[in-house]
């Protein structure tokens, strides 16, 4: 991948560094949020692919071997059980799709649903917070 040093604007310029076959499957990424959460917002965090609503819901990026998706520690560990019996690899907050497997779509959906509603009802519980403040 081409380094960049005054970073990234948006998704398409980050996806136009990477290799063309990585490309395609960031795009599939990509468009597996967008259809799980369709009033998302895509931006650039840290310099990686995000998208927001409410804050942010999932990051993703290109590595090495694989494709990162970054659901915060929350969504790592809801789906903790499932991640393990599929073999995939991570850390407290990231899970790795490795680049010779295909991307399990169906569970990054899940995810990203999930990270919503989570985003969602924090979102509901401090309008109510300032509700009752005021």
């Amino acid at each position: 991948m081409k380094g960049r040093s005054n970073g990234f604007q948006t998704i398409d310029e980050y996806t136009a560094h990477c290799p063309e076959d990585i490309q395609q499957r960031l795009q599939t990424v990509r468009a597996t949020i967008h259809a799980a959460a369709p009033a998302a917002q895509e931006c650039i965090s840290y310099q990686m692919p995000a998208f927001a609503q409410h804050g942010i819901l999932v990051y993703f990026a290109a590595q090495k071997d694989y494709i990162g998706l970054y659901p915060t520690a929350s969504g790592v560990a809801a789906f903790q059980q499932e991640l393990d019996q599929a073999g995939f690899k991570g850390t407290k907050g990231a899970i790795h799709f490795p680049n010779d497997q295909p991307l399990p779509l169906d569970l990054i959906t899940r995810i990203v649903k999930f990270r919503l509603a989570e985003n969602l009802q924090r979102a509901e519980a401090k309008k109510q917070a300032r509700k009752s403040k005021g």
